[in-house]
């Protein structure tokens, strides 16, 4: 049995929560690859330092030495710390040439953001060879992790990665050696690292999961699973014990902190069960994501909202009987790498709702299309997207009536609604100023609270 543990930056962020994932992996049976995000705060420093030209590279050298050096002091001493240190100096020489390389190199962001992931993974290494076990640091690189893509957002070829992976990680395995991987980035076809997007680890673990065809994939945080709601918003809100691949995609797609949006295809591929554990109260369970579950007759079992979004609406004269205008719309948005995260049509309008982070930027790209009659693009910006989960919503009569019904008691008016794309979840838009009264009234109504 082959076990992929990957493990997020305040499950490797001390001295103490490596020793308690060091114990998490000991205690797991079989053969085990683990993969690990960078130590908490240290991908925001390297963005910090990535941002601002004109900082001091020795200074932030010194302070990103000092973080890991300070851990590691606590954790190792005599041989084994010349051992760890060996390494890491190597690594250093790396991050050196990463953050003076070229800026104007396109891959210049992900070579630097990725450095953090290389010192996680050593410094926990070599707590494991401490406590007797024999495992092995790995970069992306060492590992054979292929990437391709744009800079900042790139995606696992996973049929490559694969076949690098059983020619570089299966072999440790069969000889009883440990692999620990870097998360968060591949190595693209020009041997520079390409990033997968912030909280990338959780993919990458999935691409690993998938190259190896492991029995089980265990994402080690610091919560204990989904849950039926966020827990800030809803304090009674009750964990998930069981939930299909389809619903977990959902609802970190739109809005559940978790899981990375993209760590369900990879595993869902190929049948790979996956589990969302706490790794500071290894004693739960957490959440189990796989295939087929058994059924439930309630009507919603989560409710997610993501919120800080913009609905951009172009208008057209019978812009439904113009399918080439709207191909060019939605080539243009693919040109500001924007990502969608729901689409309204009619007779003359096109409306698709983003971040409002991306609104300057698809504009830019929007107001170039020339040779078609657009009226005009309007912006409704302060905006939320409600994501309602639960078991085949489209074979149930009276979801949206019953929702719906419940978003009118909390006032709010819906702005954008899309159903039928899924059979596990019914999308719908609110005014940021009302998400909260809108989760609080369908949770209470159609899953209720802990008591």
């Amino acid at each position: 049995m082959i076990t992929v543990l990957k493990f997020g930056g305040t499950s490797v962020g001390s001295p103490e929560a490596l020793k308690r994932v060091a114990s998490i992996i000991a205690g797991t049976e079989g053969d085990r690859i683990v993969v690990a995000s960078a130590m908490s705060g240290v991908t925001n420093f390297l963005v910090s330092l990535v941002d601002n030209p004109s900082q001091d590279i020795e200074e932030a050298k010194e302070k990103f030495v000092n973080k890991h050096l300070s851990t590691a002091s606590q954790l190792f001493e005599g041989e084994a710390m010349d051992a760890f240190m060996s390494e890491f100096n190597a690594r250093m020489k790396v991050f050196e040439k990463a953050v003076l390389s070229d800026r104007e190199d396109p891959f210049y962001r992900d070579g630097v953001l990725s450095q953090g992931e290389r010192f996680s993974t050593l410094l926990l290494t070599h707590v494991l060879k401490g406590i007797g076990i024999d495992a092995k640091a790995l970069t992306s690189e060492d590992a054979g992790i292929v990437a391709e893509g744009h800079p900042l957002n790139g995606s696992a070829n996973l049929v490559k990665s694969e076949a690098g992976m059983t020619m570089n990680v299966r072999p440790l395995l069969s000889m009883g050696i440990l692999p620990v991987i870097t998360g968060y980035y591949g190595v693209n076809s020009d041997g520079k690292p390409l990033t997968f997007g912030r909280g990338g680890s959780d993919y990458a673990a999935a691409v690993v999961a998938n190259a190896v065809n492991a029995d089980m994939l265990e994402i080690w945080t610091d919560v204990d699973g989904f849950m039926s709601a966020d827990p800030r918003i809803i304090p009674g809100a009750i964990k998930i014990d069981e939930m299909n691949f389809g619903e977990a995609a959902e609802l970190a797609y739109f809005g559940a902190k978790v899981l990375h949006p993209r760590t369900i295809e990879p595993v869902r591929v190929k049948h790979i069960p996956l589990k969302v554990r706490n790794s500071f109260k290894p004693e739960e369970p957490g959440t189990l994501i796989h295939h087929l579950r058994k059924p439930r007759n309630d009507l919603l079992r989560s409710v997610a909202a993501k919120t800080d979004l913009s609905i951009i609406t172009i208008s057209s004269a019978e812009m439904a009987y113009r399918p080439a205008m709207v191909s060019k719309i939605l080539d243009r948005i693919a040109a500001a790498d924007t990502i969608i995260y729901s689409i309204s049509t009619s007779l003359s309008t096109f409306a698709f709702l983003v971040s409002s982070n991306d609104v300057k930027n698809t504009l830019k790209q929007l107001n170039g299309i020339e040779g078609y009659d657009i009226e005009r693009i309007d912006v409704k910006n302060n905006v939320a997207l409600i994501c309602a989960v639960g078991d085949n919503l489209l074979g149930k009569r009276g979801v949206s009536g019953d929702v719906f019904s419940a978003v009118k008691e909390a006032n709010a008016n819906v702005e954008m609604i899309s159903e039928g794309a899924s059979e596990v979840s019914l999308n719908f838009v609110v005014p940021m100023g009302q998400v909260i009264d809108v989760v609080k009234i369908l949770h209470k109504k159609y899953i209720g609270e802990r008591r």
